[in-house]
């Protein structure tokens, strides 16, 4: 699980709903305040599996200083935006589907260029929704810690364990579970929100969002040669140590893709929350090239 340094927005990011043609959506959306009135594009940022819109908090105001708007969002049934209990509506097309409505309304307000970021399961929504996108919706394609298919067999396993324990026990339950099995890091030498934040933010996810994610990461097919065939912009960046989808993993499947790879040094698999100021550099730098 990503642990956000703070659920508290930085200056100058709003807090706020984003209406959009399949529902409203709760964002975090960072503006750029440049003497020169100068906005470079727009960022939409997708979270990873259990996540939320702040596993990206640290990254809002170097992206906007750098002249980003910068908009991150929870998908449906993820902390404080609303999804229904049938698992039917967190199928990867219908999460895609709702992010291509998320470009169109952030579109509206001057989004254009768009570039899209999906972290982790975010990369496969983000990965899916660039291929049903019309041409031209998005102007480059980050894939953070998000591989070509399925996740590893280990991480196969959690997943599996996690989507029965939820199948058969409340939020609560499992929770404290999880917190048995797997402690929470020391947040004085860590960093980041402390388990009470953690775990609210993990009672309003809708139970059957993760159920239906979690059986997705584990049968993802590998969609790297659809992906290479849009030429669209794609950049592959992780940290140098992944559990999730092996770092080799993500060299080949850029190299497949003709993609631009970062490497964070010193981050494991969530670099926007274990080194958000080098994963920003590395961010804009990729977006100032597709200009």
């Amino acid at each position: 699980m990503s642990r956000p340094p703070t659920f508290s927005p930085p200056p100058g990011t709003r807090a706020r709903v984003l209406e959009t043609a399949r529902g409203v959506f709760a964002v975090l959306d960072a503006a750029p305040a440049r003497p020169t009135g100068e906005v470079k594009g727009s960022a939409l940022l997708l979270p990873g599996f259990t996540g939320s819109k702040e596993d990206f908090i640290a990254l809002l105001q170097p992206l906007a200083a750098a002249g980003y708007r910068a908009v991150a969002v929870d998908g449906r049934g993820q902390y404080e935006s609303a999804g229904p209990d049938d698992e039917s509506a967190y199928a990867m097309g219908e999460l895609a589907r709702d992010a291509l409505a998320q470009a169109d309304a952030l579109d509206g307000r001057g989004a254009a260029p768009l570039h899209l970021v999906g972290h982790s399961l975010g990369g496969l929504i983000a990965r899916k929704a660039a291929l049903l996108a019309p041409t031209g919706t998005f102007s480059s394609l980050t894939l953070m810690s998000s591989g070509p298919g399925r996740i590893a067999p280990s991480q196969r396993t959690r997943a599996t364990l996690l989507t029965d324990a939820l199948a058969a026990h409340s939020m609560a339950a499992v929770w404290e579970a999880m917190r048995a099995m797997d402690p929470p890091e020391d947040a004085e030498v860590n960093g980041g929100a402390d388990d009470g934040a953690l775990r609210a933010r993990w009672l309003r996810n809708n139970p059957a969002q993760l159920i239906a994610t979690g059986r997705q990461l584990c049968v993802e097919p590998d969609r790297v040669a659809e992906l290479a065939a849009l030429e669209l912009p794609v950049h592959v960046l992780s940290g140098e140590h992944d559990d999730t989808w092996p770092v080799p993993l993500l060299d080949d499947m850029a190299r497949r893709l003709g993609a631009h790879r970062t490497v964070v040094a010193g981050a494991d698999h969530s670099p926007n929350t274990d080194r958000p100021e080098a994963t920003a550099t590395a961010l804009v730098s990729f977006w100032d090239r597709t200009r």
